[in-house]
């Protein structure tokens, strides 16, 4: 009678590691965000507008790279107008990413920002951004997509290069069935 107690027991806390195996599993991407969110980790840049900055540190210059790349079956063009500039922290500047659905279909993409290093996130601002929205082109279209953007003039001192890049998605399934 032993084994089958110890049976019926040795069950159940099988049961209770593989739900609460599951249970983590499902809460890891949401605590993922907001240990990225606290930390700068990862590079994710603030959804939110930002204001312009006010203050600008002449005194210093930093690199600010731009990367562009499309995802899987995004049947577009994409790609940085302008690959790196030189900016002072604080100061405005604006830029461009040139977009062209190279498809016969109409198609939505959305953009998805990604800063290195990782801390340098914590203090790129986009004061106007085209990933603040979806975008959709038409078979053949093209677009210009603008982005404005300052670094916080608190951005620690030993970051020197900061690269921006950005993802594009294929939305437009997700965009029709919500439709």
């Amino acid at each position: 009678m032993a084994n089958a107690n110890d049976n019926k027991r040795l069950i159940t806390t099988l049961i209770l590691v593989v739900v609460g195996m599951f249970g983590f599993g499902f809460a890891l991407v949401p605590l993922y965000e907001v240990f990225c969110d606290i930390t700068g980790i990862n590079g994710k840049t603030s959804g939110e507008v930002a204001a312009v900055s006010r203050t600008v540190d002449e005194q210093r210059v930093v690199t600010v790279e731009f990367i562009a790349r499309v995802q899987g079956d995004m049947p577009w063009e994409f790609k940085p107008m302008v690959n790196r500039l030189k900016v002072h922290p604080g100061e405005s500047r604006q830029v461009a990413f040139y977009a062209k659905n190279l498809s016969g279909d109409a198609t939505v993409g959305q953009a998805i920002p990604s800063v290195s290093p990782g801390q340098g996130a914590l203090y790129f601002s986009k004061v106007e951004c085209f990933c603040f929205n979806q975008q959709p082109l038409k078979a053949g279209e093209e677009a210009e997509l603008g982005l404005m953007f300052y670094l916080d003039p608190a951005l620690p001192p030993d970051i020197h290069t900061v690269t921006l890049s950005y993802t594009l998605y294929n939305i437009t399934d997700k965009v029709s069935e919500r439709g």
